[in-house]
């Protein structure tokens, strides 16, 4: 029995019937590369044989009586793989269109809290002999650095695998109501005694925020409740939508050393760039920059391989106003630099510190009057989008034998917020996933188009040989369902 952190259990605490706080990654695998080729079974037996490294894949949630204090995490004694593990098929011609309109309408689903709180999915169909894979998995039990190190354990190097020798992991027993209370009287009191230190640290951070907002030298993120209004800032509904777009790392590299920035300013001037279209587009640019929400991995590396989220988060502006693209890159640049200095004044862990004293009942029942009023369409948003960035291995993984070609990551949507990105490394390539409401960014696959000529005037701006490398997600917007099968892009 473990208990969940308060930032893990957040995660629950912000979930409404439309807010799903699930995770998720798309893969396309060359079914080609598996020793004598594509089988199911084998990819279930895969798993099964690696679940004693993934203690996530494991464990369900008890809640506590009352909801005296966060959940506690079980080895579920129930457990049974063919709940978590299912195939379906990829629609015609099975193109990477079609295998994001099967990940939508996957992730559209909430995950059912009386089970360990993951799925995976085997899309079969896919063009040129691939298969597809889509994973969800409860934010509450993950983040970024460690969904990363799931693929790890998961996958392998080579096509024939490695030798395991695993134990077994025992179930437990499901604790009882006095147990559950016990515990949990026990976890609070650990938890007041450090009171009056939380609040200490909180007024330092305090001062030293402040202090940096007066120097006028001192350079500084976003601020929070200063975005301006955008089509997918609005109340959002249950149904996603999702596309993916693909940049190459080593022209990413090039950039960063041009224009002498770091490889996240890349990422967030790619994003800006493609933003900026897409309002352009729908007559909705700003004349103030977006408010981006960047999460930062505070993981010690003690804490590796520990599960959970140890994250904080940076408020970043993306001057989408801005038509000189130097001149948007120098401002991201200047952006991000205050939002480090400012996230630093306040401290790593003081995000997480004070999650811990989230009031289950409290927090969830106002996540939920917070949603079913639709209140997040009645005042400015608190910020515009998620942007997430994960640094990914640099060589081939390969998922039952079968290669894994590319990856597509997708982060939670929220209230207010109905647009998340986010980026994933792999190998010579940098895979973005957009994942939207569907009903605020119906046309998400013409956002996924514009990365193409944003990251193009990156290239030229730098200087960099061999412009124009990006590959081109999908045609934009076709006219009907007929020309989008016949336009639709291989499964790459």
């Amino acid at each position: 029995m473990e208990r969940l952190s308060g930032m893990d259990a957040t995660f629950l605490y912000l979930e409404t019937p439309t807010g799903h706080m699930h995770v998720a990654m798309v893969g396309i695998f060359d079914a080609g590369t598996m020793p004598g080729g594509y089988s199911f079974q084998r990819i279930k037996d895969t798993i099964r044989e690696r679940l004693p490294l993934v203690p996530p894949f494991r464990r369900r949630l008890v809640r506590v009586p009352f909801d005296l204090h966060h959940p506690v995490w079980i080895e579920d004694p129930h457990f049974n793989l063919d709940y978590h593990v299912r195939r379906i098929g990829c629609p015609a011609p099975g193109g990477r269109r079609e295998l994001a309109e099967v990940a939508g309408q996957i992730v559209s689903i909430p995950l059912d809290r009386n089970r360990p709180l993951w799925e995976m999915w085997i899309v079969e169909g896919l063009k040129q002999n691939r298969i597809g894979f889509v994973c969800k998995v409860h934010h509450a039990a993950i983040d970024g650095a460690s969904g990363a190190e799931i693929m790890t354990e998961l996958f392998d190097l080579a096509p024939e695998g490695r030798e395991l020798d695993l134990e077994p992991v025992e179930p437990e027993h499901v604790p009882n109501d006095i147990e559950l209370v016990s515990y949990a009287a026990a976890s609070k009191f650990r938890l007041a005694s450090d009171a009056f230190g939380l609040l200490g640290r909180t007024a330092r951070s305090v001062a030293r925020l402040v202090g940096n907002i007066r120097n006028p030298d001192a350079q500084h993120g976003a601020v929070p409740l200063t975005a301006p209004r955008t089509p997918f800032n609005q109340s959002i509904g249950p149904h996603r939508t999702v596309a993916f777009a693909r940049v190459p790392l080593d022209t990413v590299k090039q950039v960063k050393t041009a224009l002498d920035v770091k490889v996240n300013d890349v990422v967030l001037a790619i994003c800006t760039g493609t933003l900026r279209r897409y309002l352009e587009r729908h007559d909705a640019l700003p004349d103030i920059p977006l408010v981006s929400v960047v999460p930062v991995s505070v993981r010690t590396e003690d804490q590796a391989h520990t599960g959970g989220n140890k994250v904080s988060a940076m408020f970043t502006a993306l001057p989408v106003n801005i038509a000189d693209v130097g001149e948007r890159v120098r401002a991201i640049s200047a952006s991000t630099q205050g939002a480090k200095e400012d996230h630093n004044a306040i401290g790593a862990h003081m995000l997480t510190e004070w999650a811990e004293w989230a009031a289950p009942r409290t927090f969830g029942l106002a996540a939920r009057l917070y949603s079913s009023m639709g209140l997040a369409s009645q005042h400015r948003p608190i910020h515009n989008l998620v942007i997430s960035n994960v640094p990914g291995p640099p060589f081939p993984l390969y998922f039952a034998g079968a290669e894994m070609v590319a990856t597509y990551p997708m982060g939670p949507i929220m209230d207010g917020a109905g647009l998340n990105i986010t980026v994933l490394s792999y190998r010579d390539h940098v895979d973005i996933g957009f994942l939207a409401d569907e009903e605020l960014v119906a046309d998400v696959w013409d956002l996924a188009a514009d990365v193409g000529p944003a990251f193009d005037e990156l290239v030229e701006l730098a200087g960099v040989s061999d412009p124009t490398l990006v590959k081109q997600p999908a045609p934009v917007t076709p006219t009907s369902d007929r020309a989008r099968n016949e336009a639709g892009p291989a499964a790459d």
